[in-house]
């Protein structure tokens, strides 16, 4: 491992003492095999005036909630050093009540909620502190004699802590262990099965002790042929989609909430998911407790038998809660969040994107530290009972029994087509908005400058071709997991022509988009639909269907054509409890099918004012794009739960159709 640091950067941050406790953190988080999102923390010393002025010794520590890969001066909470160092002298605290006496004890009420570590952090008495879940430290750690390997790979100068829960327990050891240390004689602290501490009076360091830490297990690891002991497959990989969307629905199904899922085909993830003992390896535990709680304790493995596989983890899990709990725990679900698919790789659930993401980065490193530890004498976790305390550590039953809104389509994945821009991008916004992971097609491709996230994806598709069609929900599927709403949008209002006007090719032309391609989409994604949860399908029609204009009959044509569409749609996929609705928006003026021109020419046609002619409805009200798009996230949720076949109007009301 090599060092990162910076003598410019460093000296950019000037007197900025918790400026250069961000940089160095960051060094930190740009190595994932030293932490993985919100794992490992990092501290400064410092004294500084408190409001009246006096002076006060203050630990800045990483607060809960930051990422120290990202991580700004903010994200530190300055915590009264006096207040930390009499807690560690009490005989027994709750992590709860440590928890609210940090806050308590913050110099800045409005600063996140300082690490659960601050205390530790406090007992050691260098200025500067970093603390990592090294991989190659971690994975050296588990080896059946890792104690041994690591006194005789660092010698007095790394003083080797057995595994302690963390919190106020792992402060206890801590101070204990250190009581009548001489703390210039160490560089660092190794915490068996967890993690490493490094510690200096100036950030530089620090930071290169942790370093050199690491890259001493790590070149340790190399002599023992470990580093180089990851299965790769080179074997072609042909996504099954459908039995991704049903693996979706049935893990979704046990969590008792839609999750969003991530395969991982890497040649890597792939090597290690075929091989022979990896169903007994992923069972073991996980390489540091702190995953615990995003991962669960062990994997699943899939085979051809999903359900089978799936109610055997239960049945596992069951077992495992009911070895180790007692009446005062809240179970979890029994539903896995990483397994492997022998053939396929790596596979996250997560009820996010987000979530999802992490869950896959953290199941990829035990996946080559788990292999590391087999090669070089055996991978040796810790037990289940020390893992589940922390699963079921205090302060997460607690945030479980406070619990929290979910957004109304959260893990939820939508597919929205003709969406770079208009009522479709607004469609797409409000479903991200409320939660749902998007996939956006449309044929410009501004769209995937547009969408361009991990919960929002724009890909270029001609709606009109079929298999572009068939391409793009199967890359949607491949995505998040699976499809559960679907907003069929994509269309053009053509120039104002005369029945006797509109010629063959004008007639096929705006049939064939705003017509034949919604049932194309549709046709191509009903089968991922029928897999989805409370699915959902939202057609875009028109005013023109009920109340049809002058000069638009292939327009009107069309969309009376795509409504018809949407109520056989109903019809037959009412069995699989898909829903299907129309929402037919008039004089939606903030889109690209109109521009000031266009509006003005209408306006004195009517011989009214601009701002008359949007407001030309009953409820003299002006149709925002916004509007449409609110709607039919709406439409897609649970107030919807019990509608299909409806025609929803958002025109301001018009005489001519009420």
């Amino acid at each position: 491992m090599q060092s990162l640091w910076s003598d410019a950067e460093a000296s950019a941050c000037g007197t900025n003492t918790v400026a250069l406790r961000a940089y160095t953190s960051r060094l930190l988080g740009a190595e994932p095999s030293l932490v993985l999102h919100g794992g490992g923390n990092t501290s400064v010393k410092v004294t500084e005036p408190d409001f009246f002025g006096n002076p006060t010794d203050v630990l800045y520590v990483k607060g809960s909630g930051w990422d120290l890969a990202t991580i700004e001066p903010a994200g530190f909470s300055p915590v009264r050093l006096d207040v930390l160092l009499r807690m560690a002298q009490m005989d027994a605290l709750s992590d709860t009540d440590l928890v609210r006496e940090q806050r308590v004890a913050l110099l800045n009420p409005s600063a996140p909620n300082p690490s659960i570590e601050a205390v530790v952090h406090g007992l050691i008495p260098s200025a500067w502190v970093d603390h990592t879940h090294a991989d190659a430290v971690v994975a050296m750690s588990h080896l059946p004699d890792g104690e041994e390997r690591l006194r005789a790979l660092y010698g007095d100068r790394v003083l080797i802590l057995p595994y302690e829960m963390p919190g106020f327990v792992l402060a206890k050891q801590m101070q204990a262990a250190t009581r009548d240390l001489d703390w210039s004689s160490i560089e660092g602290i190794i915490l068996l099965r967890h993690g490493v501490f490094t510690f200096a009076e100036d950030a530089k360091t620090s930071y290169e002790r942790m370093i050199t830490i690491v890259d001493e297990a790590e070149a340790a690891l190399a002599e023992l042929g470990a580093l180089d002991a990851i299965a790769t497959s080179s074997d072609p990989v042909t996504l099954d989609a459908t039995r991704l969307a049903t693996l979706r629905r049935a893990v979704s199904r046990r969590a008792g909430k839609a999750m969003i899922t991530r395969l991982d085909t890497s040649a890597e993830a792939r090597g290690f998911a075929n091989l022979d003992p990896v169903e007994d390896l992923i069972s073991r535990g996980p390489i540091t407790p702190d995953h615990v709680i995003r991962t669960k304790r062990t994997g699943v493995t899939i085979g051809d038998d999903i359900e089978g596989a799936l109610d055997g983890y239960a049945e596992a899990y069951g077992a495992y809660f009911e070895a180790h709990g007692n009446e005062d725990l809240k179970a979890l679900d029994p539903a896995p969040r990483w397994g492997v698919v022998p053939g396929q790789g790596v596979v996250a659930f997560g009820e996010s994107c987000a979530r999802a993401g992490q869950i896959a980065d953290i199941a990829r490193h035990p996946c080559r530290a788990i292999q590391w530890a087999e090669a070089a004498g055996g991978w040796r976790p810790l037990d289940p009972g020390s893992i589940f305390d922390v699963e079921y550590w205090e302060l997460e039953q607690a945030k479980l029994r406070k619990g929290g809104a979910r957004k109304p389509l959260a893990g939820k994945i939508a597919l929205v087509t003709g969406g770079a821009g208009g009522i479709g991008a607004e469609i797409a916004d409000a479903l991200r908005g409320d939660g749902a992971a998007v996939m956006v097609l449309d044929i410009s491709p501004s769209v995937v400058e547009r969408y361009d996230a991990a919960d929002a994806v724009g890909r270029v598709c001609d709606v009109t071709d079929s298999e572009a069609l068939d391409a793009s929900i199967e890359a949607c599927v491949a995505q998040f997991g699976g499809l559960d709403i679907l907003v069929t949008n994509a269309g053009s209002f053509p120039p104002s022509r005369t029945i006797e006007q509109t010629d063959d090719g004008i007639w096929s032309q705006v049939l064939d988009l705003n017509l034949t391609s919604h049932q194309k989409t549709l046709r191509a994604a009903t089968p991922f639909l029928k897999l989805g949860l409370d699915p959902a399908v939202i057609v875009v029609g028109s005013k023109n269907v009920p109340a049809p204009g002058p000069g638009v009959s292939a327009y009107s044509a069309a969309k009376a054509g795509v409504t018809q569409l949407a109520r056989v749609a109903a019809l037959e996929l009412a069995r699989d409890g898909v829903r299907v609705n129309v929402i037919h928006p008039d004089k939606v003026f903030d889109t690209n099918l109109w521009d000031e021109d266009k509006i003005s020419a209408r306006a004195a046609h009517y011989g009214l004012t601009v701002d008359e002619y949007k407001r030309l409805n009953l409820l003299q009200v002006e149709v925002r794009a916004s509007q449409v798009g609110a709607l039919a996230a709406a439409m897609a949720g649970p107030l919807f739960a019990s509608t299909t076949g409806a025609q929803v109007p958002i025109d301001g009301g018009n005489d001519r159709v009420i």
